[in-house]
């Protein structure tokens, strides 16, 4: 019973570390794209109106739109992954994981627009915000719960495998046959 504890033990291990050098590499690449000065003639004012750089994306012919929205909503969707990846728990709160997740995911990209602002080339969007927002929150949504789920029952059956195991090892619990109390 003690070794399967400590391979389930060893198995949690694995994937919280391999999300944390995961989230590292993936945050180094967002930071090389985003705070990497930009060699442009001119540079648009920053857009502080909530959907005003979506709506002018979507004035676009469609490939131009579909690929600068995507970029938005694909730039920090890995976080919604990684993040709980990397915190490597199974028993959570799935609402609370995804409060969680999307919350860092916006403080995040709330840092990265600031940052932005010392960039040569680079604007504040509220709108990329938004979407690197609502990207982390599907990544989430669309694999953690699932992924969790499935380590979940991956748990139980083996333990209950173990169980059955440890069972057969040492035989049957023996048992006493009821006495009566005399008078």
């Amino acid at each position: 019973m003690q070794r399967q504890g400590s391979e389930d033990g060893s198995a949690v291990t694995r994937v919280r570390v391999a999300g944390g050098v995961l989230l590292v590499a993936h945050l180094a690449l967002v930071a090389w794209i985003t705070l990497r000065p930009l060699d442009v003639p001119w540079v648009s004012a920053a857009n502080l109106r909530p959907f005003a750089g979506i709506r002018a994306d979507l004035a676009l012919d469609p490939e131009t739109a579909a690929r600068r929205i995507a970029a938005g909503l694909g730039l920090l969707a890995p976080l919604g992954v990684l993040l709980p990846m990397a915190g490597g728990r199974l028993a959570v709160s799935p609402l609370g994981s995804l409060l969680r997740t999307t919350a860092a995911g916006v403080l995040l990209s709330l840092g990265i627009e600031l940052l932005q602002t010392g960039v040569p080339g680079q604007v504040v969007d509220i709108d990329s915000i938004m979407l690197n927002s609502l990207g982390v929150a599907l990544a989430h949504l669309a694999v953690v719960p699932a992924t969790r789920a499935r380590f979940r029952r991956r748990a139980e059956t083996r333990r209950r495998a173990a169980v059955l195991r440890e069972d057969h090892a040492q035989g049957r619990t023996p048992t006493i046959p009821r006495v009566g109390i005399a008078p």
